[in-house]
């Protein structure tokens, strides 16, 4: 099989590209260049995006004995992820652009162009698992699973995507990585946003959204508790940073439960008014079988799991929760999981559109 291996210049995916090349496939490295200004990437070995990435992708090719080239997707990257993100934001929400450069860059336009010039499929370096049935399935190492970020795929690209990770943990990774010579063995995992170079998500919002300054206000009274410089600032569940000049009367802290940018308002409670036990979604991509189905969801990356009763009425997903979770924020992804013998199975995944509790909905009917 000709495949495309795209190489960040990490571990996992110089691994893969090797494992692939290996197992007799016609490999042809390629890393992806996304910044228009390569001098706003960030420098020094974090592992993502780094002005580094591409020497060290280019150096694990040659010692794999592939062909490299370097795709130029800023242009892209910067309208579908970059832009995406500050506007998700703008809105009120919460976006993943990890989720979002999977879905729109990585599996649609590299796997668009790999199509086009005669590549069967696009090798990575994530975490997860494609069975013989083609269901994706969580990474057998749960701490560093990816399934939850590669769930908007639809079935076409899962299809022509290849996961050689998916049996391995990242310890061993990094040992095979050892053994082959790859120099980014020990090469730190990315844990930022890769495209603010500062980590400073506040003030890169701030220099492209401008100050708009607005109340910060009881969920319960309605009373005016502070003020902000920039709804896009804050995120549902969040505690710290509020800078409240009126202490609640209980004397326990408060926390966003939710945004309104129309208002420019953000609304803050108790730990208690951030459960919600009924999670609606739009954008639907579902593989699994006809519901209403008994199944576990996630709501954010790296999140817990919990069992939900999940129903999908054309583009709307619906789940109602068995437990209450807080800290639900809309833009961010339900991925629905079925338990299975070979590991747990993505049965789909939307994109979160609200939170909210059973009683509020039963008072509003009333």
């Amino acid at each position: 099989m000709r495949v495309l291996a795209a190489m960040s210049g990490g571990v996992d995916s110089a691994v893969a590209a090797a494992r692939a090349h290996e197992a007799g496939h016609d490999v042809t490295g390629v890393h992806l260049a996304l910044a228009r200004n390569p001098q706003t990437y960030r420098t020094g070995a974090r592992g993502c995006c780094t002005l580094e990435d591409s020497r060290d992708a280019r150096r694990a090719a040659d010692v794999i004995g592939i062909p490299f080239y370097v795709w130029d997707m800023a242009d892209q990257f910067h309208e579908n992820v970059v832009d995406d993100f500050v506007a998700e934001y703008a809105a009120g929400r919460t976006p993943n652009p990890c989720l979002r450069c999977n879905e729109k860059i990585k599996f649609a336009a590299v796997l668009d162009r790999a199509v086009a010039l005669g590549f069967d499929a696009v090798v990575t370096g994530h975490h997860a698992r494609l069975g013989a049935d083609g269901l994706l399935r969580r990474s057998v190492d749960l701490p560093k699973d990816q399934s939850y970020v590669l769930a908007v795929l639809t079935r076409a690209q899962l299809d022509r995507s290849v996961f050689p990770l998916g049996d391995s943990t990242k310890a061993r990774v990094r040992e095979e990585a050892a053994e082959r010579g790859l120099a980014v063995a020990e090469k730190p995992d990315s844990h930022d946003i890769c495209f603010i170079a500062d980590g400073d998500t506040k003030g890169f919002l701030e220099r492209r959204l401008g100050s708009a300054p607005g109340d910060i206000v009881d969920s319960r009274t309605g009373e005016k508790l502070g003020t902000h410089g920039g709804a896009y600032a804050y995120t549902i569940g969040q505690r710290k940073g509020l800078d409240l000049r009126v202490p609640a009367p209980d004397g326990r802290p408060r926390y966003v439960l939710s945004i309104t940018p129309k208002t420019n308002t953000v609304t803050v409670g108790s730990r208690e008014e951030l459960a919600v036990d009924t999670v609606t979604a739009a954008k639907v991509i579902w593989h699994g079988e006809s519901t209403p189905v008994e199944c576990e969801v996630q709501l954010r990356a790296h999140g817990e799991v919990v069992p939900a009763t999940v129903t999908v009425a054309g583009d709307a997903l619906t789940a109602r929760l068995h437990e209450p979770a807080r800290g639900v924020a809309a833009g961010q992804a339900i991925v629905a999981y079925r338990r299975d013998a070979g590991g747990d199975i993505v049965l789909g995944s939307a994109t979160i559109t609200a939170g909210v509790r059973s009683a509020d909905l039963e008072t509003a009917r009333v």
